[in-house]
């Protein structure tokens, strides 16, 4: 499913508009995003958690030559299924 296709599902779902499901899709992201943007954590009891780990810096190696190169720290977003999501799919 795309955006496109969760948007359509979720206006039928709702019984709202394209343009207001839309509108919504985009809130809801673009809080979570400012969330964790600040450090905090999202938790959707029963769907799940989004969370910012961060990742070291650390060596790699560049597969086509061997060469060792430094791959540089970052953050990164994980996301932990809740319990009911995870039943849901099993």
């Amino acid at each position: 499913m795309n955006k496109t296709e969760l948007i359509d599902a979720m206006a039928a779902d709702a019984g709202i508009t394209k343009a207001a499901a839309k509108k919504s899709l985009e809130s809801f992201l673009s809080n979570v995003e400012k969330s964790l943007k600040g450090g905090n954590r999202v938790s959707l009891v029963g769907f799940g958690s989004w969370s910012v780990s961060k990742r070291n810096a650390r060596e790699g190696r560049n597969p086509s030559t061997g060469a060792t190169i430094k791959i540089a720290a970052k953050n990164v977003v994980k996301f932990k299924a809740g319990s009911d999501l995870s039943s849901a799919v099993n």
